[in-house]
């Protein structure tokens, strides 16, 4: 047996896998809060209690993680959560305990999915013998390339989402100024993630909330996209649009950083939960945004990722690979 987890900035992912197939099969798999755990081997531990998963002889262990990887320990960006892969190894007897980037880890996924799991965004063309891209709004954003390799794609991991904010219209530049003076600088994942929610909610409301939705409130990224949809509040509504214009152009930016010929994915728990926004032409239209590059990225099939397990999903499959 195989062990996987997807460790997100509010939730976490554990599962038992069977890996004698392409696609390794779950056994058990449970959910956690991330922020009620000290640490990644407290969390497996009592994962360990669960009846299916008790007695199970573990040869190898995977786990995606929302932060910086560096060598055998990571941290998450969002949470005080600290992981090492050599603690989780001693004391679950693993062989083999690899720790990934959560989006690196989603890469592996992209190979194993099936049809019913992926919505066609643009049809493009892709190209024999070009790279990927993937792109993943949830608590944060995260980003990873996919080189292919002799024709074996390998995943690569980025902090591309912590890079610099590019603002591209006019309500973006009042967005702007308005995150320079909350944080100092503007970085995409102040947008284009579910903590950059409530950011915009603060730019496009300069009255109270038609939904009555306070930004600082815990639940407020899925009560604004909830009230956008329904179209119960106009700034609602103008904050979505904001969010999916960002969410586009930062999708082009990583087709062209990857010359992603092969395609794009688009990830993470949010887009699933906004497809109707995704699909009505916004995305695209930002998406293709790029001038002289505009002919490139049109040709560049782009598909969202239905399966919202997905990061658990390649996590599995790495670990697939390290058990051989």
């Amino acid at each position: 047996m195989i062990l996987a987890g997807d460790i997100g900035g509010t939730k976490t992912l554990l599962g038992l896998f069977d890996p004698l197939t392409a696609r390794p099969h779950a056994v058990h798999m449970r959910a956690f809060p991330t922020a009620e755990f000290q640490g990644l081997t407290a969390m497996v531990r009592d994962f360990m209690t669960d009846g299916q998963v008790r007695n199970a002889a573990i040869s190898a262990a995977c786990f995606g993680v929302a932060g910086p990887v560096l060598g055998s320990t990571a941290e998450l960006t969002n949470v005080p959560f600290k992981i090492d892969a050599f603690e989780v190894s001693r004391a679950f007897a693993i062989p083999k305990v690899k720790l990934l980037n959560d989006l690196e880890a989603m890469a592996y996924a992209v190979r194993v999915l099936e049809g019913a799991e992926l919505q066609v965004l643009q049809q493009g063309e892709a190209i024999r013998g070009g790279n990927m891209a993937l792109i993943a709004a949830g608590t944060g954003l995260g980003q990873a390339l996919l080189h292919n390799v002799g024709g074996r794609f390998v995943p690569s991991p980025t902090e591309a989402g912590h890079a610099d904010w590019a603002a591209r219209t006019d309500r973006d530049i009042a967005v702007l100024r308005l995150l320079i003076e909350r944080n100092g600088r503007a970085e995409v994942e102040d947008v284009v993630s579910g903590r950059g929610l409530p950011n915009l909610h603060r730019a496009t409301h300069s009255k109270v909330c038609e939904a009555g939705i306070d930004p600082d409130d815990p639940g407020a990224p899925a009560a604004l996209t909830t009230a956008a949809l329904e179209r119960r509040c106009s700034a609602c509504v103008e904050a979505l649009d904001i969010f999916v214009d960002a969410y586009g152009a930062e999708a082009g930016n990583a087709a062209l950083r990857a010359v992603a010929t092969g395609g794009v994915f688009i990830g993470g728990g949010i887009a699933p939960k906004i497809l109707p926004a995704l699909i009505d032409g916004r995305f695209l239209s930002a998406f293709r945004d790029k001038g002289a590059m505009r002919g490139l990225v049109e040709s560049v099939p782009v598909k969202i990722i239905l399966n919202e397990e997905a990061g658990l999903l390649g996590a599995a499959v790495h670990a697939a690979d390290l058990a051989g």
